[in-house]
């Protein structure tokens, strides 16, 4: 059977997983009457609850004889680490955009690397049907974004379609017939070359491992493409590092490969085609697998540098324990180098004492993502402020600098500008139209001075603006920003809330948290009104006296506390504050709980 290898990319949003979807029913991979959720391919739990794509997913469908191996990747520049490796898995990409916003940060991100391993896009303007659609300008604006980039003549007369993912159509015309998607999966099959069929007669097996998987059944899963040669279950095979070095010996104990959403077992893979291998203990992503007489490893892409990073320590609070079942160091280090061999963006580091662990990686969301999961898990966690990673060039103190591209209606771009330029140090690069009464803006920010912004956007913006951030370079040192500029409230007391303190104090600051809720010294319960930090008591009752009359108690109302996400709370704490993480609760507290401790560490630094 002939096959062709795609992946799907595009800009978070821009519906590259419902597509994914149209394309699974309409070639028959479902049955009509199966039961079926939406979004199939986003299989995780926090996948559907944000609507996210996080992890790549391999499928393959079946069209006019020709199987399409389809991967759909992640849109986040956090999640970015999967697409780079995806792309060498195949031989060519399906670029979507949405036809109302046009090619966006991240479209230029993933567009970048396909076009610089030689890959030529088939240019989908998806969601045409909205609106505010102007597919037309979309085109335009995807054409200057190749030329940007330095595409090649080939590459620049790159074939479009016009499509809707969510109404499953796809037509060369945007007045066609607007039956079906057999105008993409015809064009995928004419301009996607076929991977080149080397046969084993002529080479060695050899296969580049791209995603890494554990199986509760067996074992350990490496996912790629197949690049020379045939396997058969029970094969002797070795893998190679990047470096060449030789890692480990293994037999093949199972093929896989995809069949519609399910990995199928198969008794023996060919060249070109994407399968999953298992049996080896040692190899991972980006290393070759191979025959035992094969020396050189296939090339593979470079990783993109973490840009943050974050403490992962004990819960050492007093109410640590009473949540979770995995409290330990010792079990949070192993779940943490678990992940680092799964995720290849991530890398762990010991702090000095063990109680703690350095994590850096992309961005606060891929952190977020991961705390989440392990929360989920049973872990309790503290978790410190996100500090960027900075690096010396000729002597010169560098920080990673971000572009970002915000879309907000017109009355709102002064203060978005304001608030990025001056307070967050910021250049801005260009700012247009974008649209009836919205305006785009362009800046170059420092990642510092981004950690925490998003939820302030979001208040500046009343909810309305987009915004995206993606790695633009490395720039000298801007100097200091400043950070929060009011104190908090801190319990002086550990147990459990009174309704009538609270009301009390409420005209010191907004609360975090409500009456009944279990509190303890050190404990942040709220943002103070003023720049100082406030300690308080929130376990003081109302004084029962012999005089009361029926009508002189006051009837307690308490304003609605603000509940913090994980995200927010981990961009909203200062440096001496850490995020206390349990399944059922997120609080956040002082480092040192003590009023007198605090008080030296504050004199020594």
């Amino acid at each position: 059977m002939e096959l062709r290898n795609i992946a799907i990319i595009a800009h978070v949003d821009h519906g590259k997983t419902t597509l994914v979807d149209e394309m699974l029913k309409q070639s028959g991979t479902f049955r009509d009457n199966q039961a079926l959720t939406e979004r199939a391919m986003d299989s995780n739990d926090i996948e559907r609850e944000r609507g996210i794509t996080i992890l790549a997913k391999c499928t393959s469908v079946e069209h006019a004889g020709v199987r399409i191996n389809i991967v759909d990747t992640p849109g986040h520049a956090d999640f970015g680490g999967e697409v780079e490796r995806i792309l060498s898995m195949v031989d060519g990409v399906v670029l979507l955009v949405d036809a109302a916003e046009g090619p966006m940060p991240q479209t230029k991100f993933v567009l970048a690397k396909a076009l610089a391993l030689n890959l030529r896009p088939i240019v989908v303007l998806n969601k045409v049907d909205k609106p505010d659609a102007e597919p037309d300008r979309a085109l335009n604006e995807v054409f200057d974004l190749f030329a940007n980039l330095g595409a090649s003549d080939a590459q620049l007369d790159f074939p479009h379609l016009y499509a809707s993912g969510r109404s499953g159509w796809a037509d060369a015309e945007l007045d066609g017939s607007r039956e079906n998607l057999d105008a993409l999966f015809d064009l995928i099959v004419r301009h996607v070359p076929a991977p080149k069929q080397v046969s084993a007669a002529d080479e060695p097996f050899r296969m580049l491992a791209t995603t890494l998987s554990a199986d509760p059944f067996i074992g350990r899963i490496l996912t790629g493409r197949v690049e020379a040669g045939t396997i058969k279950v029970g094969a002797q095979l070795k893998a190679l590092s990047r470096t060449g070095e030789r890692l480990e010996a293994f037999r093949v104990t199972k093929i896989l490969a995809f069949r519609g959403l399910n990995q199928t077992a198969i008794d023996e893979a060919v060249a070109g085609d994407i399968v999953t291998l298992a049996g080896m203990t040692k190899a991972t992503v980006a290393d070759t697998l191979c025959d035992p007489s094969v020396e050189v490893p296939l090339p593979a892409q470079p990783i993109d540098p973490p840009t943050i990073t974050v403490t992962f320590g004990i819960n050492d609070s007093p109410l640590a324990g009473k949540d979770g079942s995995k409290v330990q160091s010792r079990v949070i280090r192993k779940r943490l180098m678990d992940e680092s061999e799964v995720n290849v963006a991530i890398k762990i580091a010991d702090t000095p004492g063990g109680e703690a662990f350095e994590v850096s990686g992309r961005g606060e969301l891929q952190m977020g993502v991961l705390i989440e999961n392990m929360r989920r898990e049973g872990f309790e966690l503290s978790i410190s402020r996100p500090r960027v990673i900075f690096r010396e060039e000729d002597g010169v103190r560098m920080e990673p600098i971000e572009e970002v591209i915000i879309d907000v209606d017109d009355e709102y771009s002064g203060v978005v500008i304001e608030k990025l330029t001056g307070e967050r140090k910021g250049d801005l690069v260009e700012m247009k139209p974008a649209g009836v009464g919205k305006t785009r803006i362009v800046a170059h920010v420092p990642s510092r001075g981004l950690i925490g912004y998003h939820g302030q956007f979001l208040t500046d913006t009343r909810g309305t603006g987009v915004l995206n951030r993606i790695f633009h370079s490395w720039a000298p040192h801007k100097g200091p920003i400043q950070g929060r500029r009011t104190g908090v409230l801190i319990s002086m007391e550990n147990g459990i809330s009174v309704s009538y303190a609270l009301w009390k104090l409420e005209d010191r600051g907004k609360f975090f948290i409500g009456a009944q809720e279990a509190v303890y010294t050190g404990m942040i319960l709220g943002e103070h009104n003023r720049d100082n930090d406030l300690e308080i008591n929130p376990l003081k009752g109302k004084q029962l006296t012999n005089v009361r009359a029926s009508g002189t108690d006051e009837a307690v109302r308490l304003t609605t506390p603000v509940r913090m996400s994980l995200e927010e709370s981990i961009a909203y704490i200062e440096d001496d504050e850490l995020v206390e993480v349990t399944p059922k609760n997120i609080r956040m507290r002082k480092r040192f709980l003590d009023p007198h401790e605090r008080k030296r560490q504050s004199r020594a630094s």
